[in-house]
């Protein structure tokens, strides 16, 4: 289980890596502008356990089965954040319509264009090898990282709670460099 902090500077991210935590607005956004390529790689979208940190996250009272949501954001061909995505299955189409149906786009890019979306405060927390997201990560991309620095944030639309985790992995300090070079060129 990660020790989730109300402040970005709790977690003593490096300089360079803290400023990917406190990215306001939009990560995708971010991303898109740098990187000449981003994708979604969709890893699943499937009821599973939701972990055990994350159910009064989203007012369940335990652990237990939620939609869940993971994909990998690629910036020039690497995988540079993994998103974990819950909503709990109590949760209907009306309060979050597109989920069901986003495929290969971004949440980010549904969510900060909807009006009836609420965020809530960001929390962040480093997650050591043991962690399940940082298993997953490692399964995913054979990166092995001994910390993993991640945010994660309650949206609110209608009566419908969705917790959105984002976990940065070693190619997302490699953007801010390449974008500078490709405007420079």
């Amino acid at each position: 289980m990660a020790a989730w902090q109300p402040h970005a500077r709790a977690v003593r991210a490096p300089a360079r890596m803290h400023d990917w935590l406190v990215t306001p607005g939009s990560l995708t956004a971010r991303l898109v502008a740098s990187s000449e390529q981003f994708r979604v790689r969709r890893v699943h979208q499937r009821g599973a356990p939701c972990l055990a940190d994350e159910a009064a996250a989203i007012g369940l009272a335990r652990p237990q089965r939620v939609w869940e949501r993971e994909v990998l954001l690629m910036c020039d061909g690497k995988p540079a954040v993994f998103g974990h995505t819950v909503v709990p299955l109590s949760a209907t189409a009306s309060d979050w319509p597109l989920f069901s149906a986003l495929g290969e786009r971004s949440l980010g890019s549904t969510l900060f264009y909807d009006p009836l979306v609420r965020r809530g405060q960001l929390e962040f927390a480093r997650l050591g090898p043991e962690h399940p997201l940082a298993r997953r990560v490692r399964a995913l991309t054979g990166a092995n990282e001994p910390i993993y620095y991640a945010r994660r944030c309650v949206y609110r639309r209608r009566q419908g709670l969705l917790l959105v985790t984002e976990v940065f992995l070693p190619a997302v300090l490699g953007l801010e460099t390449a974008a500078t070079m490709k405007n420079t060129t």
